[in-house]
């Protein structure tokens, strides 16, 4: 039986940490690495070791105390990136040296300024030194997608006879669609000689908002490793998401063709963790940890989630860590959340009660954005001191803020009086619900 597994290398405190506002602290980042551990994580990225003294010493605390996932560093094809890379890594159980160079004719003629016989040269030579500190190697051709398809052929046959063992070609910035990911690995995958003895990668930005895409694509292709954050931050528009490969992957397993290793309860936990320690919140739609990704407050949507939560909910919340889906009191919302929030608050109205709270919540909700559970509370005490010292019939009913109400006593049916009391009428996107 083929196994389908995908290798999850997260890359949050690697490249998601170089995001603007993204930096941690050498404590910060061994407790995110704690973290991703428990979050099952095969492969954990923890620094650029020679970029700081900061990082390299992060990047040792991270292989000292976090044991189980694989631990990498970063290192250029240079000779003291790869040095620093190994020494910092020697206290892991398991190490990995991820060095790398461009290969695009543009990175080469305009910022490196070498050629691509000195590229090839160089990434040969650095693969080989790095395997003097650790048997597993990866190299990766910066800007791989724009690259030249038979150059990159060579460096990548080259590279593996040197002993990379992993072969990472990213999308470095966000330029290719879906169908072309899928065509460049294809192509790559049935080219390369030795491409059977690495395990080929991935590792898509977000520039065009394709990342995840791309890198379901890559996977569809051959790839059996994804480089991914948590919330998808990273370099300008970030990576592609961790939360939102793996739970494609367990959403839709007989789409996506792949699974992973990833213990699902835990992505909430770690997103929320990660907002904490950088200060930077996660945005409110963002797919499976934004705040909105298990709220409703369409009235439409809350009555079909009280009926039956796959009406509107494609996973449950408990799956990825969320405590519980939330219904949303605002101005969309219905008449059946509002009556299931008092409920749920202890309080047992009669239908009438519930009608003049309902309408007392949508007028309030029309000058804010959402109703706390405490201004709910205060809006039923206000209902039920006003049925004991009034009269029933002094009560504004709906007529009296909706003309629709008014037409409705002058209705046949009504005894054509306009004296029948008209029933009440609900505003807003929860109508009839």
């Amino acid at each position: 039986m083929v196994d389908t597994t995908v290798v999850v290398f997260d890359t949050t405190l690697r490249d998601g940490e170089q995001a603007p506002g993204f930096s941690m602290h050498i404590e910060e980042k061994l407790r995110l690495a704690r973290q991703l551990d428990d979050l099952n994580v095969d492969i954990i990225e923890a620094g650029f070791p020679i970029a700081s003294e900061a990082d390299a010493e992060s990047v040792r605390r991270v292989a000292l105390e976090v044991r189980r996932p694989t631990i990498a560093a970063l290192a250029r094809c240079v000779a003291a990136d790869i040095d620093c890379a190994g020494h910092a890594l020697k206290p892991a159980a398991r190490s990995r040296i991820h060095t790398f160079i461009a290969t695009s004719d543009l990175h080469l003629e305009r910022k490196l300024r070498i050629t691509r016989e000195q590229c090839l040269e160089t990434a040969v030579n650095s693969v080989k030194r790095a395997r003097q500190f650790t048997d597993d190697v990866q190299f990766s051709a910066e800007d791989a997608t724009r690259s030249d398809m038979d150059f990159l052929r060579r460096v990548v046959e080259e590279v593996i006879a040197a002993g990379a063992t992993t072969i990472n070609l990213p999308d470095t910035v966000g330029y290719c669609t879906p169908d072309e990911i899928t065509e460049f690995f294809t192509k790559v995958l049935a080219s390369v000689p030795n491409a059977s003895k690495a395990v080929f990668s991935t590792h898509c930005h977000d520039d065009l908002g394709l990342a995840v895409a791309n890198s379901i694509a890559a996977v569809r292709a051959g790839v059996r490793q994804v480089e991914c954050t948590i919330n998808g931050i990273g370099e300008r528009a970030g990576n592609a998401s961790l939360e939102e490969v793996v739970m494609i992957a367990n959403v839709r397993p007989e789409r996506a063709g792949f699974k992973t290793l990833i213990k699902t309860p835990q992505l909430f936990p770690t997103s929320q963790l990660l907002a904490q320690l950088t200060g930077e919140a996660v945005q409110a739609n963002k797919a499976i940890v934004g705040r909105n990704a298990f709220a409703h407050e369409s009235g439409i949507h809350q009555d079909g989630m009280l009926k039956d939560r796959r009406t509107y909910e494609i996973m449950n919340p408990e799956d990825v860590g969320v405590p519980k889906t939330t219904l949303v009191l605002g101005k969309h919302s219905g008449r059946h959340a509002i009556q299931k929030r008092c409920e749920d608050l202890g309080f047992a109205l009669s239908k009438l009660e519930v009608d003049r709270v309902y309408r007392r919540v949508i007028r309030l909700a029309d000058h804010q954005k959402h109703i706390s559970d405490a201004e709910l509370i205060s809006v039923i005490e206000e209902v039920k001191e006003t049925a004991t010292t009034q009269p029933i019939a002094s009560t504004p009913s709906a007529s009296s803020t909706a003309p629709a109400a008014h037409a409705h006593a002058q209705a046949p049916g009504n005894g054509g009086n306009g004296t029948a009391a008209a029933p009440p009428v609900e505003v807003g996107y929860g109508h009839g619900v």
